[in-house]
């Protein structure tokens, strides 16, 4: 992996969660590239053990429920028995689900045949708010407990979303301010234990998870597509390696030790933008 600079992270033990995705599995490989030894976690073992055995013996897959308090706890033992005591946290389990989105972008009264507000289901809100509130809660619980002796970092993955609510996704943009909302509680609450705690807010990059909403099948930009592009004054998705400077400046002790409660937006200046 090419790194933007080099940092010596070979003192840290870092759990991430959500690491069998896109970006999360690039933060695992750029942190283990500084030297950090990097547990994956993922309810999807097989996609988080591709991405541990791509980097070596510096990784270890760990299937993990977040919503779990069990599955959490047995995971880190795990890393425990193999790397030691876990001192830096990355939060990056999390999603939107079908259940709590809308199709249409306003609300059109007597519309027939569409999923509107009022049509959403309250199993899908509480998906998506577990999915991103409570796993983040839950996991924080297991693995701040030893930062609080030792000192520590955390890093969330917030959203635009949190900045600016978007269309259609009501659940995931209030949920996802609630983990920007969560990392500056966590980040004065743990002040005086030597934690540090912050938040990478991602613009719009092409994941797996909305790549059916921002393309057709046929390789053609969707509408939304358009309209993302043009409130983004840098015209372009983000790549995921556009977000490894700023994690890595994140996890460096010495570049970023008196940043605390902050929610980085890298997003290409869209959440700055009026639209005039």
């Amino acid at each position: 992996m090419n790194l933007p600079f080099q940092i010596d992270l070979s003192n840290k033990i870092i759990a991430v969660t959500g690491a069998g995705g896109v970006i999360c599995s690039a933060f695992a490989r750029a942190l283990a590239a500084c030297g950090a030894r990097v547990a994956l976690l993922d309810v999807n073992y097989d996609a988080a053990k591709k991405v541990a055995d791509e980097i070596g013996d510096k990784a270890i897959a760990v299937k993990c429920n977040c919503l779990d308090k069990q599955s959490i706890t047995d995971a880190k033992a795990e890393i425990e028995k193999a790397f030691g005591k876990v001192n830096f946290l990355i939060n990056g389990a999390g999603g939107n689900n079908p259940r709590a989105s809308t199709d249409n972008e306003t609300m059109t009264p007597d519309l027939t045949g569409v999923k509107d507000f009022f049509a959403l289901e309250e199993s899908g809100l509480r998906f998506v708010f577990d999915l991103n509130i409570t796993s983040a809660f839950l996991v924080t619980q297991v693995f701040a407990a030893d930062m609080v002796k030792t000192g520590g970092n955390i890093i969330n993955i917030s959203s635009m979303n949190a900045f600016r609510p978007l269309t259609k996704i009501p659940a995931y943009s209030a949920a996802k301010a609630g983990v920007s909302n969560f990392t500056e509680w966590l980040a004065v609450h743990f002040a005086p234990c030597g934690i540090r705690c912050n938040a990478i807010a991602p613009g719009f990059f092409v994941t797996n998870q909305n790549r059916a909403l921002l393309f057709n099948e046929d390789g053609t930009p969707t509408a939304r597509t358009g309209k993302i592009l043009s409130a983004t004054p840098m015209k372009k998705f983000g790549e995921i390696d556009d977000l490894i400077g700023c994690l890595l400046w994140l996890a460096d002790d010495k570049a970023s030790g008196f940043v605390t409660g902050t929610v980085i937006p890298v997003d290409g200046g869209f959440s700055a933008y009026s639209g005039v």
